[in-house]
């Protein structure tokens, strides 16, 4: 057993009970495992959700306000009151809502409630795409040709590019996930994605500033899984390769990398414990970059400070619970693991199910008659819904997350060929017979692909 994990004391001790403030697949993840560590778990939902399986497997829950994300699940003052009326000790925010929101994660804190997520400041340092790019450089991480400062107006975007070169990404500075960002090939192009780029920031996140850079037109995006320990050291646990995407937006995760070898993991892995240790990192977070195949260069893209939609892959090769992991960064306890010792086994492959049209991939919620999850070895599904619920448009379209793994990736591969052919859903679309035609596809099976893959296929 790893010599920090005999002394001390015990993370049930420390956190008795847990407030998630998410819904759906990653609140039932989260829950499972507070659950399993003998951790009361509470769940808070809106209204539309409250026949959902995270809600009644919770402990306790506590409806937290209509259907509309505003009024609900981002509702600071209704999730705070619900924390403090349940008693809750701890605050796991999951992914998107209010995981990356610095001014939440302070008054969580000044609450006297523990916050299970990176410090305030690493959050605002790393929210801003610009910011993070300078601070990154200055780090010594590599960072693509682009602005150190926001292109104040269509004259400065202009100008920008014609130094950088075509063609160029515009992005929203306070953007994530894939959104607030815009390819433009030439200056006629640069004129129409700047005042686009611009005007859905400012709707989206209320700040209109705007990034150019460097645009790759064959490139594969990889990221490192990285966890800010208590004790001030931030390790890396390993890579997950996300070129499999629509819309900016990813489908397919898997770790390792096909395209990474040893000697370009082991840059890629320092280079995001430099980021990680350059804002002070605390807990779960993910560097993401852009990969050139055929130079072998990457680049910084960005860092997320909250557990990724992908984090079971890692788990599986790396054996972990990220989650408990996280919990324990909070409660100021060593990890589970040793931090000196860590090492791959295996490979594991995510599939995100959607509730969408697997051609044209537009939204298509409904109620769902039949939920039917695969099993067998390698097998797991984190699901959000079952038989009966309705999958409805008020939030993401993702239903469920089908991760296989095997002792390498062609077992993987095979496994998941299978668990699709196995993973039966009728009632809203779904996207389940793209996957099967991806894992026949011979770029993919080849391990050769980018970013181009899924438009290449349509």
């Amino acid at each position: 057993m790893h010599e920090a994990l005999r002394r001390g004391p015990s993370l049930q001790n420390m956190i008795e009970s847990l407030l998630v403030a998410n819904r759906g697949e990653i609140a039932r993840r989260i829950i499972r495992t507070a659950k399993r560590l003998g951790i009361r778990a509470i769940a808070v939902h809106s209204e539309a959700d409250a026949g959902l399986p995270f809600v009644t497997e919770a402990d306790e829950a506590v409806n937290v306000g209509p259907a509309n994300p505003a009024q609900s699940y981002r509702n600071v003052e209704a999730i705070l009151a619900a924390a403090k009326s349940t008693g809750a000790q701890a605050i796991h925010p999951g992914y998107g809502f209010l995981s990356e929101n610095a001014d939440f994660a302070r008054i969580v804190e000044a609450s006297g409630l523990i916050w299970v997520g990176p410090g305030a400041d690493a959050i605002t340092a790393m929210g801003d795409k610009i910011n993070a790019r300078n601070l990154m450089a200055a780090a010594g991480v590599p960072v693509a040709p682009g602005t150190t400062d926001p292109a104040a107006d269509l004259a400065a975007a202009v100008a920008a590019a014609a130094e950088i070169g075509y063609p160029v990404m515009v992005k929203a500075a306070a953007g994530g996930g894939g959104m607030g960002m815009g390819v433009a090939t030439d200056e006629a192009a640069l004129r129409t994605e700047y005042d686009k780029v611009r005007s859905f920031a400012e709707r989206m996140f209320g700040d209109g500033s705007v990034l150019i850079e460097r645009y790759f037109p064959r490139v594969r995006h990889v990221e490192v899984q990285i966890l800010g320990l208590a004790d001030g050291r931030v390790v890396a646990l390993g890579e997950r390769e996300c070129s499999v995407q629509r819309r900016n937006q990813k489908l397919v995760e898997e770790s390792p990398s096909p395209a990474v070898s040893p000697e370009l993991r082991e840059r890629f892995l320092a280079a995001a414990v430099r980021a990680g240790e350059a804002v002070n990192y605390r807990n779960a977070g993910t560097v993401e970059c852009l990969l050139d195949p055929a130079t072998g260069e990457f680049f910084f893209l960005e860092m997320n400070t909250r557990l990724q939609v992908e984090h079971p892959v890692t788990e599986y090769v790396y054996g972990v619970d990220l989650v408990e992991e996280q919990l324990r960064v909070a409660a100021g306890l060593a990890p589970t693991f040793d931090p000196d010792a860590l090492a791959p086994r295996g490979h594991a492959i995510e599939l995100r199910i959607n509730a969408e049209d697997p051609k044209r991939f537009l939204p298509g919620p409904g109620a769902i008659t039949t939920w039917n999850e695969p099993a067998g070895e390698g097998v797991r599904v984190d699901s959000g819904y079952v038989a009966g619920n309705t999958v409805t448009p008020f939030y993401d379209s993702l239903m469920a997350k089908l991760i296989v793994s095997g002792k390498d990736r062609t077992e993987a591969v095979e496994r998941a060929r299978a668990a699709v052919a196995q993973f039966e859903i009728a009632g809203p679309k779904n996207n389940l017979p793209f996957f099967a035609e991806l894992l026949e596809n011979e770029e993919f099976l080849s391990g050769a692909y980018d970013t181009g893959i899924v438009s290449r296929m349509r």
